[in-house]
């Protein structure tokens, strides 16, 4: 499995964003409740993930990052922003903190 899982999940939740089924979406029925819930679960993800880490136990890492990531996707769907743009702005970054003549 590659990075390229993270677009498919992203067109994954556009899809179920767009259902309006909150009935059988989590994504649908999170979205519903509107940005600040979004955002408080992103908040809950990355303490969570953070706690995993301290506690050294790299399997609930993972699960923990893979819940930070999901949710944060939500979040950057349902703000009309994408994984794209969040990649953009990472390599920009990269360029400016490059040493001239690099």
């Amino acid at each position: 499995m590659s990075t390229a899982f993270l677009q498919e999940l992203q067109q994954i939740i556009d899809a179920r964003l767009a259902s309006g089924d909150a009935a059988s979406s989590y994504t649908q029925r999170l979205a519903s409740k509107g940005i600040t819930k979004i955002a408080q679960k992103v908040g809950e993800e990355g303490v969570e993930t953070a706690l995993a880490a301290v506690a050294g136990d790299n399997s609930e890492l993972l699960e923990e990052a893979a819940d930070l990531i999901f949710h944060l996707l939500v979040l950057l769907r349902v703000k009309q922003l994408t994984l794209t743009q969040v990649c953009e702005v990472l390599a920009q970054r990269h360029q400016q903190k490059e040493p001239s003549g690099a």
